[in-house]
């Protein structure tokens, strides 16, 4: 899951070079946003192994909505079946405005509620 991995607390094994040419350039990715930070906030998100676990955790808690929100909705996406073209039920099915998403209150709803459940539990 993104959040797991930009948390860095993914479970993935599989091939460990991968895994671990993603956590270096992670590293790199929240060193410059630590770099950015005022004397408070690196006092606060200050890890001794420069692995930025606070920040990651705190970034992502901020990000995830605009995150599904790029993922859902970006072009590069939009032909993906991970996500569903059509909205409603039964006879009231229709196609997705564009790629994006369904009309209604719901939409925006973020299916990161689980973020917090450990991945071997998911």
């Amino acid at each position: 899951d993104i959040g797991d991995i930009i948390r860095g607390k993914d479970l993935y094994r599989r091939d460990k070079g991968k895994r671990e040419k993603l956590e270096e350039k992670l590293k790199q990715y929240f060193k410059n946003i630590y770099d950015k930070l005022g004397d408070e906030a690196k006092e606060r998100y200050n890890d001794n192994d420069e692995n930025y676990y606070q920040l990651r955790e705190y970034w992502w808690a901020l990000n995830r909505q605009d995150v599904w929100k790029a993922m859902t909705c970006s072009n590069e996406l939009k032909d993906n079946r991970y996500f569903r073209q059509t909205c409603g039920s039964g006879k009231n099915t229709f196609r997705t405005p564009s790629h994006c998403r369904c009309d209604g209150a719901n939409v925006n709803i973020v299916p990161t509620y689980i973020d917090y459940v450990p991945q071997y539990l998911r």
